[in-house]
């Protein structure tokens, strides 16, 4: 699994791909937070905080982990290379498993940059103050577990067609429906006492709590849950592929 998963982050690395998901992602989020005027714009804001930053990410993200996992399957299957890859003494669910890990993997990367905005908000505080850093860390483990969820999702669309563009857009879809499609369903009160239900089913309703600092772990154990799910469903697609 190991090999499988060094691979890929060498082919992600190796190739434009890996570079131009990180520097988008850098340059959309200080773009939007920094020059262009708008609600995410901290030093328009009247208190130096992290939150634009917490809420724009995963919007960003939907468009570019479903870009970085597009290829993870289904050029394996248009190019034939997954005969190869069937012939490694591994097993079906350690390949899924190693892709998963690598757009994760490099998805947690493009966090590495984006630390200079802590540093940029404390510079903007009062002097003598501090930016609450329990929360900014747990807006961090929110926005890292949600990428974990990305990625499985963006695995399960890789699978689901051999052709990268359907992959990606349903994996853009499925992004969009789970962080805030349910959410947007449930607030239209058309289900009456299951609103509050299909509300839950959103990612943004459990990672708005660590965006305000609170860890719960009904929250965690959702977002995981969601990763097993789509692990799982893309583990069962490798296999009836193959037969």
């Amino acid at each position: 699994m190991f090999a499988i998963l060094k691979k890929e982050l060498i082919q992600f690395f190796t190739s434009p791909i890996g570079y131009i998901a990180m520097a988008m992602f850098f340059l959309l989020n200080s773009l939007f937070l920094w020059i262009i005027d708008g609600n995410y714009n901290i030093p328009n804001n009247q208190f130096a905080d992290l939150s634009p930053f917490f809420n724009l990410a995963p919007w960003i993200l939907i468009f570019v982990v479903s870009a970085i996992s597009m290829r993870s399957f289904s050029e394996e299957f248009k190019s034939g290379s997954i005969e190869t890859l069937l012939t490694k003494p591994v097993k079906n669910q350690h390949i899924v498993m190693a892709k998963f890990l690598a757009v994760w993997g490099v998805a947690k990367i493009m966090l590495v940059p984006t630390f200079i905005y802590a540093y940029s908000v404390q510079a903007l505080t009062v002097e003598g103050q501090q930016v609450d850093w329990g929360t900014i860390l747990s807006a961090y483990l929110g926005l890292i577990v949600i990428m974990g969820v990305f990625s499985a999702i963006g695995i399960f669309a890789s699978l689901l067609f051999n052709n990268q563009i359907n992959a990606f857009l349903v994996g853009l879809f499925l992004m969009f429906l789970f962080y805030f499609g349910f959410s947007g369903i449930g607030n239209f009160n058309l289900l009456g006492s299951l609103d509050a239900f299909v509300q839950n089913l959103s990612i943004e309703t459990h990672y708005q709590n660590m965006i305000k600092g609170f860890i719960k772990l009904s929250d965690i154990v959702y977002l995981l849950s969601l990763i097993f799910v789509f692990l799982w469903g893309s583990n069962w697609l490798l296999n009836k592929k193959i037969g």
